[in-house]
């Protein structure tokens, strides 16, 4: 199967401001509430967001028929995604979520399996091991150790298998509007609930941010929010389910590699054998 050079072109942007995101939303929740940041940085990215649907001339006009799936769509992509991944990365290593959220082609294929009925080689049946080993490595360290955070690291897998749903729903949506459309709305609808959530559980903590967490929160803004966000979208409803999530394994690598580098997160034998495993599904 032979990718679109354009396609090419965003994975390799994506994959880049994704991987680097991990630490940077590290060190954007370690002194601030992470619903609120999270909401924060999904106000101010919907202003590039609805900002390149007017420089494409996309019509953002959704019939009122197809909001039910956009809905659900919003819900298995963004939702579930953003709100786990925030909380769990304030506790385990940038790097060791990273690992566990980019399981997220493995369950993307079980849902193929599952629900289409997408028969799996024999080699991408392999990989599925190997994930499955890799991951089952991190969840044996973090139960192991009583400063771990086995939860968390539970968490990162709930929110990687929603995350591989809702790819294959985005590669069969039905919806008419065009996918920058479907991108801003989902995320109109994921910065609502979040910003309902910051201000139930978080407003007792809020401070005004300092200097690194509002680059973390422009980062994600701009980059996560504005960009990689609706490209992997585009990707993920033009290309077929495996060929958009293993396209992405290079992410954890570069989150695990930025972690340890920006961070100095102690890296242990665990971690290089899950990655490994993971990226050779």
């Amino acid at each position: 199967m032979t990718i679109a050079p354009r396609h090419l072109a965003l994975l390799a942007v994506l994959t880049l401001i994704w991987g680097l995101n991990w630490p940077i939303m590290k060190i954007g929740v370690s002194h601030f509430p992470p619903l609120t940041f999270r909401a924060l940085s999904m106000w101010l990215g919907l202003l590039p967001l609805l900002l390149a649907t007017r420089l494409m001339k996309a019509p953002l006009a959704v019939p009122r028929a197809q909001w039910r799936e956009l809905s659900a769509l919003a819900f298995s992509n963004m939702i579930v995604w953003h709100v786990v991944v925030i909380l769990a990365v304030q506790v385990l290593s940038s790097g060791r979520a990273a690992i566990l959220a980019y399981s997220m082609p493995v369950f993307s294929a079980l849902w193929g399996l599952a629900l289409y009925r997408e028969r799996l080689s024999r080699r991408q049946l392999g990989g599925v091991a190997a994930a499955w080993l890799g991951v089952a490595l991190l969840l044996w360290h973090e139960f192991a150790h009583l400063a771990g955070a086995p939860w968390a690291a539970l968490g990162m897998l709930a929110a990687a298998a929603s995350w591989g749903l809702g790819t294959q729903q985005m590669r069969r949506t039905r919806m008419t509007a065009p996918t920058l459309a479907i991108a801003f709305w989902m995320t109109v609808i994921t910065t609502l609930l979040l910003t309902l959530l910051a201000v139930a559980f978080e407003r007792e903590r809020w401070v005004a941010p300092g200097p690194p967490e509002w680059g973390a929160i422009l980062y994600n803004a701009v980059g996560v929010f504005g960009f990689a966000q609706p490209a992997w979208l585009v990707i993920a409803r033009s290309l077929p389910p495996v060929a958009s999530t293993l396209s992405v394994m290079l992410i954890p690598v570069l989150g695990v590699v930025s972690g340890a580098l920006a961070l100095g997160e102690t890296l242990y034998w665990q971690d290089g054998a899950a990655m490994a495993l993971i990226a050779a599904t």
